[in-house]
């Protein structure tokens, strides 16, 4: 077996990390897919979404403890429940509570970055708000182009979802591990 310089255990965290990010885009695409669709398996996909922030804690407290892992599950959380608030005040065409929706979803980026930069020195607040807007603003786009039957478009646009949600991942991985060897 090749030695790329890390652990098993490293390795596993790894690749805990970027199936967590994974589920978060692609359960928020199931929502939003359901939403524009009226599907029938909103309530199920919604709780399965919900479930992510929990999956995450989980992983969170065993190396931040339970109080940080709380509150990035709160934080997050609250992150999915504003996404879908927006992607229903676009659907219904009410432009005042979808601007709403996106102002708090904005500041609620700003706080997961300013959390997440205070829980490790390895996790610099700028870079996190920079890939936090990317996602909310990519993932804006996709609602839009889902909600306008723009099919070919809104997957191009999950697939640079999809390539953020990795980058995002390999910036936590790489963070956890600098700041954990240390």
């Amino acid at each position: 077996m090749m030695n790329c310089g890390y652990t098993k255990q490293q390795l596993c965290l790894m690749s805990q990390i970027q199936q967590l990010w994974a589920q978060h885009v692609y359960w928020t695409r199931s929502f939003i897919i359901s939403t524009a669709a009226s599907l029938p398996d909103l309530e199920p996909v919604t709780n399965r979404l919900l479930r992510n922030p929990k999956d995450f804690a989980a992983l969170f407290a065993p190396l931040y403890g339970m109080k940080t892992a709380g509150q990035f599950q709160e934080l997050l959380t609250q992150h999915l429940m504003l996404g879908g608030d927006l992607v229903n005040a676009a659907k219904a065409g009410d432009t005042a509570k979808a601007d709403e929706a996106r102002k708090k979803w904005y500041q609620n980026a700003d706080e997961i970055a300013a959390f997440l930069a205070s829980v490790s020195p390895c996790w610099n607040e700028a870079k996190w708000k920079q890939m936090m807007y990317s996602h909310l603003d990519m993932t804006e786009k996709e609602a839009a182009l889902r909600l306008q039957g723009n099919y070919a478009a809104d997957i191009q646009m999950f697939d640079e979802i999809e390539k953020e949600a990795m980058r995002m991942a390999d910036y936590m991985f790489c963070g956890m591990i600098r700041c954990c060897a240390r």
